[in-house]
């Protein structure tokens, strides 16, 4: 594995990239008050995007849901979210969350969600880099994934960063994941080019 430090370089306000089509985007931490962003991003969501991210048919979050995503400090509770700049309004179009298990904790949860036409353009390696370059910045080194099984991009992302299958209940499989192994692992790969520029930001 290649040798990871841990960043000297204060968290990047903001990050400015290019998916693999040419599409220019933005990355930044999500804030408290993007909370009508984050409920307009899970409407937008299909049906079954929405199931696979929530484990439920809903077609609007409940308020709880929303506010829950939206109270993010960085160190507790870490949010990314990607907007498209080539659109006028720049809609967000995805966003990464990871939770702490319990204060202090090492070990936190992570889930992320991508909008369909998105996805499959290298915006989940992009996001994954900067959520999990802001994790180890803030001490975090374990992440636990709960996922259904017929996820199966998901799966393969996780796969490929070096996470393991812990159990499976019913349609929910487990899996575990250290973020050294996956930050090494998302350096090695070649695309999108734009991973290059987030470990830059972040000093790594």
């Amino acid at each position: 594995m290649d040798s990871i430090a841990p960043p000297p370089a204060p968290i990047p306000k903001s990050i400015t990239a290019m998916l693999r089509d040419g599409t220019n985007i933005r990355l930044r931490p999500i804030r408290p008050d993007d909370e009508d962003q984050i409920e307009q991003g899970i409407r937008d969501m299909s049906d079954r995007s929405r199931y696979l991210r929530f484990f439920s048919a809903f077609k609007a979050a409940p308020p709880s849901v929303v506010k829950r995503l939206a109270d993010v400090d960085g160190v507790f509770h870490i949010g990314w979210g990607m907007v498209n700049l080539d659109l006028g309004d720049c809609p967000a179009f995805a966003a990464a969350h990871i939770i702490r298990d319990g204060e202090g904790d090492h070990c936190g949860e992570f889930s992320i969600a991508i909008l369909d036409e998105y996805q499959s353009r290298g915006a989940s390696r992009l996001l994954t880099a900067s959520i999990f370059a802001h994790a180890f910045h803030e001490g975090i080194t374990d992440l636990r994934m709960d996922m259904l099984s017929e996820n199966s991009k998901a799966r393969r992302l996780i796969l490929a960063l070096g996470a393991t299958l812990a159990s499976s209940e019913g349609p929910v499989s487990h899996y575990r994941l250290d973020v050294r192994t996956a930050l090494a692992a998302l350096k090695k790969m070649e695309k999108p080019e734009a991973i290059r520029e987030i470990f830059k930001a972040f000093g790594i």
